[in-house]
């Protein structure tokens, strides 16, 4: 399965779930691939951290313009990209089976979440290929009495033809320290909201 991270706006958090999702994916003993189109490289910064303290299982990362889909079929792919890379994310939504949309909690990113479905829709022009939509509200608010994440999920629920997941990823120091120490956050601090509420987000992505 291919599945592209992706999101129009910048800073919605895309490369530490693609982190997490592919160290989550390599521990339940999946071959994977991953597929770094972003310029600004961060999964491939991350994966060399890992690498140069040792942190195993180790995370391979190809840092590219462009993905290569050889073999796809069998094994899992994930691509990171952004729309530094505009080209790149529009091949890569063409050869996708899923595009999975960090949503931060704001009426801004939900206008860019609109006009990246219409990118996605004008990529898949011309294939008979399905495509899954799934979004997700990520940095989420942790304070119950900030209304932000509920809007934003009730306005995502609005939009045509994308699944909004029910789960959400909240705004936690340990995502941070995870990206920084090339650990995933349910190798940093299993047990944890964080890595429990990341383990339920890729569970129900890969049942």
């Amino acid at each position: 399965m291919i599945t592209v991270v992706a999101n129009l706006k910048g800073g919605s958090g895309k490369s530490t779930v693609s982190f997490n999702l592919l160290a989550w994916l390599v521990g339940q003993g999946r071959e994977v691939k991953a597929f770094d189109l972003d310029p600004q490289r961060t999964l491939s910064d991350v994966a060399q951290v890992r690498k140069e303290d040792g942190i195993v299982p180790a995370l391979q990362v190809a840092a590219v313009d462009r993905p290569s889909f050889d073999h796809a079929a069998q094994v899992e792919v994930i691509i990171d990209v952004g729309a530094a890379n505009l080209e790149g994310m529009r091949e890569a939504i063409r050869h996708a089976d899923r595009v999975i949309v960090p949503v931060p909690p704001s009426q801004p990113d939900v206008w860019a979440t609109q006009r990246f479905l219409k990118i996605v829709a004008d990529a898949r022009n011309g294939t008979e290929k399905t495509l899954e939509i799934i979004a997700f509200v990520n940095r989420a608010d942790t304070h119950h009495a900030v209304r932000e994440s509920d809007d934003t999920e009730a306005a995502l629920q609005q939009l045509p033809g994308i699944t909004v997941l029910p789960l959400r990823l909240y705004q936690r120091t340990l995502y941070r320290r995870s990206m920084s120490e090339g650990m995933a956050v349910f190798e940093l601090w299993r047990g944890s909201k964080g890595a429990d509420e990341f383990e339920a987000l890729a569970s129900a992505l890969y049942q």
